[in-house]
């Protein structure tokens, strides 16, 4: 019994030691000066390097609205590609500083992992994509098929739920990289793809003739797709949590990258005066242990939550994808940020 309580001490000594190593995040970023951010290996729209070597998308894009509200500069980021496996022991490890990599929040990564998400960036669900000469028209139409899934990922589990509780077989095909699961779909050693419908609709333009490829209409789970950090660090959290909220409500103010610098400038209106940090009573930006301009500095650097989907996921861009449920609360989706004051 002795060494039963000895243990359960120790172990939860180790645990406060290690929540204490994981505090003071903000304190080590200021101290090298950038944040490391873990991204997508590669995924069109969202974390992928130009020829160049540059990264963008729109996770990229929340790594730098990161920067901007702590630097005052977007580009004070360094990024490290994690695959779905690699990605948690990343961020566990202290390797990245945020996870900003299409990444679901659920009850066991909250818990078991010891991380915290709190702002959804992306309302996602998961789809199958398929051959067009399938000639399938619903996933209920897939019984027997193989299926390609990466490992590591609530996609793979959730297929399996999906089939099981429609009675239909198949043959799942596992990789860990999304490379490897690109070449075996493309190489034809699947039917299906499943992952995210984001995902899919950037999947499928790296594949020979997009065209010849289709999104199947079913979207079978809940996939909120969130930033997330270390539990133990209260501040950080803040943080990056509440960037996500600046974007949302830069957008429902009418406040863009071209504009903000006039509005700043010239607006009466308390609430915006406040959010841009040019109000007398502004404190939200010293709470947050950054400046009153934090804010501004994130529109400034990267614009509002509407500017960043419709740069690199939206209408006008190869993806195509629509807002949908990542429309603004006031336009029938789910963007929502609570008040910056």
């Amino acid at each position: 019994m002795k060494k039963t309580l000895l243990s359960t001490a120790i172990g939860a000594a180790v645990f406060g030691i290690a929540s204490a190593a994981s505090a003071g995040t903000l304190e080590d970023v200021k101290a090298k000066g950038f944040i490391q951010c873990g991204v997508n290996t590669g995924l069109a729209g969202f974390a992928q390097p130009d020829a160049s070597g540059n990264w963008k998308g729109f996770d990229v894009d929340y790594c730098r609205a990161v920067a901007a509200a702590v630097f005052g500069d977007p580009d004070k980021v360094k990024y490290t590609p994690t695959t779905a496996q690699s990605r948690f022991t990343a961020l566990q490890s202290g390797e990245v500083d945020l996870l900003a990599r299409n990444t679901t929040w659920s009850i066991g990564r909250d818990t078991a992992l010891g991380f915290n998400f709190r702002y959804v960036n992306y309302y996602d669900g998961q789809g199958f994509m398929v051959p067009k000469s399938l000639n399938v028209k619903s996933a209920l139409e897939l019984s027997g098929a193989a299926v390609c899934v990466q490992s590591g990922t609530t996609t793979e589990l959730n297929l399996a739920d999906y089939f099981r509780a429609n009675n239909l077989e198949y043959k799942p095909v596992v990789f860990e990289k999304l490379e490897e699961v690109n070449a075996a779909y493309q190489a034809g050693r699947c039917d299906v793809y499943t992952t995210d419908q984001s995902g899919l609709y950037s999947i499928r333009l790296a594949v020979s003739n997009p065209d010849d490829h289709v999104v199947l209409p079913e979207i079978i789970s809940k996939e909120p797709l969130a930033p997330a950090v270390r539990q133990g660090d209260d501040k950080w959290f803040d943080i990056v949590t509440w960037t996500g909220y600046a974007l949302v409500q830069a957008e429902e103010m009418g406040i863009t990258q071209a504009n903000v610098d006039e509005i700043k400038g010239s607006s009466t209106n308390p609430d915006v005066r406040r959010f841009l940090g040019v109000e007398q009573d502004t404190k939200v930006g010293t709470d947050l242990g950054l400046t009153n301009d934090w804010a501004y500095n994130i529109i400034k650097g990267v614009g509002n939550y509407g500017e960043v989907f419709e740069r690199n996921i939206g209408a006008d861009t190869p993806l195509k994808i629509q807002r949908g449920l990542n429309a603004l609360w006031t336009k029938g989706g789910l963007q929502y940020a609570p008040p910056i004051r």
